[in-house]
């Protein structure tokens, strides 16, 4: 029997790291391989750079080979939300077009190249999972209080995103399972400047109920969006 492997790409984050410790004590799986910007040659991944996207979806792919392992997790934990003076806007007149571009790059083109290259090293039989983190404000039908517009916007663009991927992985591989999830608001860098007046979780909390979230769904919930708490999030 083969072996199976798990990817994590974004690593070196709080809620990337999360995952792969808690992947690397999961008795069923074999083999846990973290990827981010921060890794050595052989663990290294920038999303924004789809040359260095394929060449880590090759080394994972020999990765696995050399194991005789398949792989059956791929979970990309990675986001922007903040970067130095660049914050959320609360207004339109605070849009910036550079900044807005810089939210699709990272939110929402990087885990689509992701899928681009890693999604056809997962089996096409069997039961396998795609999720990347995604977030509540992306959900247009759940906005009420606007604002966010890039941040909201890249995120709405990423649940399309898992969508169409749904749709048309489901036509070779009916038993893989494409979603997003909603992490909760988390102590991490990404967070922090926001929230203070909410309950936070610790990144292993989250990751551990996402995990949950993550097993208990069948192929009839690919395409979704889910938060950490089960709970379904409409588009």
């Amino acid at each position: 029997m083969r072996t199976k492997t798990a990817i994590v790409i974004g690593s070196s984050g709080a809620i990337g790291g999360a995952f792969c410790s808690l992947l690397e004590a999961n008795p069923t799986l074999d083999h846990v391989i973290g990827l981010s910007r921060s890794g050595n040659a052989d663990r290294f991944i920038d999303i924004s750079d789809e040359g260095s996207i394929a060449e880590a979806a090759h080394r994972a792919k020999e990765l696995a080979k050399n194991n005789d392992s398949e792989i059956s997790m791929i979970i990309v934990a990675t986001g922007l939300l903040h970067s130095g003076d660049n914050q959320p806007e609360k207004s339109i007149q605070q849009l910036d077009p550079d900044w807005m571009i810089e939210n699709f790059r990272v939110n929402t083109l990087g885990p689509a190249l992701v899928a681009k290259h890693f999604l056809p090293l997962m089996p096409n039989k069997g039961r396998s999972v795609f999720a990347v983190l995604s977030a509540r404000v992306g959900s247009i039908s759940d906005n009420q209080l606007g604002g966010w517009h890039s941040y909201r916007a890249s995120k709405a663009a990423l649940n399309m995103i898992v969508r169409n991927l749904a749709i048309e992985r489901n036509r070779r591989a009916p038993e893989n399972i494409i979603v997003g999830l909603q992490p909760g608001t988390v102590e991490s860098e990404l967070s922090k400047p926001f929230g203070q007046a909410r309950t936070k979780m610790t990144a292993a909390e989250s990751a551990a109920q996402m995990l949950d979230v993550l097993n208990s769904l069948t192929p009839s919930n690919s395409g979704q969006l889910f938060a950490y708490d089960h709970n379904l999030i409409a588009p």
